[in-house]
């Protein structure tokens, strides 16, 4: 090997660098997407882990003395990212870049530096940063829809199952099917709707009573009480004492009441909780869209083995979808996420199955 072939490094190297040449890319344009869909701080920071790619990118174009011609196509992860982000910019997208950098190898490729090394990890904790944001934003509607839905598929299935292993006709199973999808979704909606309406009460029942302000203006500056209600509302001594006496002084210059519920230093925060009837019906809704599924093979006429099986395969179905949407959204493996839910649900239903021919061979 002469002493360029050996600078350029050898014909193995070289595919190897326009791989990552092609991936450093691809995940710029992934980046690029996902800040086109974003404004303010969330877009500089992908327009800046656009640019880190740029510059690992630069590396192995260097190393390839500048020819980038026939560059493969960047590796179907990768690939799939781009389209999801030039279709969506979801919170799904970001969560799969942050386990596609987690997956960098270049911290044992001896022709990557340690600086992109250390790049691609610290990459993997700004999307994992970025994607705990919008993690946060769809919390309550997420874990409302996942749980509701997978309550509903499990469930369902299992009073389906168990109630057709007995041998009872088609129209019965179908009856029992529909009566569990309606008793679980209101059960579940009138459950919501009770939490969310107690716990609105609860945080009403903190805040100040708006009468109490009429005092303020007849307190005593140098001695006033109010400084133990800013205590009481979680303040240290030294600014409760302040705050009271600057409230106090405002209130008392103004001759009157200020508008403003001077009382209200730690006030609740209630925006996020929602009313009860809007959780009520989102509630019914998710979990009666789960247990419809497990019914459906005798909505259409199946019966006996043929619409147990269906119903089963469906179900499985439904509960690989969400334990992978869960994976995604966690940033842990949508694979093994999917296969829980659905060794949990499947079991589940296997027991009542079980009990069902058990009492069938018993009643018959």
């Amino acid at each position: 090997m002469n002493d360029d072939e050996q600078r350029l490094g050898s014909a193995a190297d070289r595919a190897r660098w326009r791989r990552y040449l092609a991936d450093e890319r691809a995940e710029a344009a992934v980046y690029r997407e996902l800040a086109a869909r974003r404004e303010g701080e969330e877009r500089e920071i992908l327009l800046a882990l656009a640019a880190a790619e740029g510059r690992h990118e630069a590396h192995w174009l260097s190393l390839l003395g500048d020819d980038d011609d026939g560059l493969p196509r960047a590796d179907l992860r990768t690939r799939m990212l781009g389209a999801l982000a030039r279709r969506f910019g979801s919170i799904f997208v970001l969560a799969l870049a942050q386990r596609a950098e987690a997956r960098s190898p270049y911290a044992s490729d001896p022709d990557a530096t340690a600086a992109m090394a250390a790049d691609e990890r610290i990459h993997g904790e700004v999307v994992r940063g970025l994607a705990a944001r919008g993690r946060r934003r769809l919390a309550g509607t997420f874990r409302a829809a996942v749980f509701g839905a997978n309550d509903g598929l499990v469930s369902n299935l299992a009073l389906v199952l168990g109630i057709g292993a007995t041998g009872v006709p088609a129209p019965v199973v179908l009856f029992t099917g529909i009566a569990g999808l309606l008793a679980g979704a209101l059960s579940m909606g009138a459950g919501e709707y009770v939490s969310v309406r107690s716990q609105r009460e609860l945080l009403e029942a903190s805040a100040p009573d708006p009468t109490t302000g009429e005092a303020l203006v007849d307190l005593d500056i140098d001695a006033n009480e109010l400084a133990l209600v800013y205590r009481a509302r979680g303040m240290s001594e030294e600014e409760s004492r302040e705050h009271a006496a600057l409230v106090v002084a405002r209130v008392q210059a103004a001759g009157r009441q200020l508008e403003t519920d001077a009382l209200a230093v730690a006030a609740h925060d209630d925006d996020g909780v929602g009313t009860g009837l809007s959780a009520a019906v989102s509630s019914f809704a998710f979990f009666a869209s789960g247990a419809l599924v497990p019914v459906l093979p005798w909505i259409f006429g199946l019966s006996g083995t043929t619409a147990v099986v269906t119903a089963t395969v469906l179900v499985g179905i439904a509960l690989l979808a969400t334990g992978a949407i869960v994976g995604l959204l966690s940033g842990a493996s949508p694979l093994k996420r999917a296969l829980r839910q659905l060794g949990i649900g499947l079991g589940a239903a296997a027991v009542t199955y079980l009990l069902g021919l058990a009492f069938g061979t018993t009643l018959g």
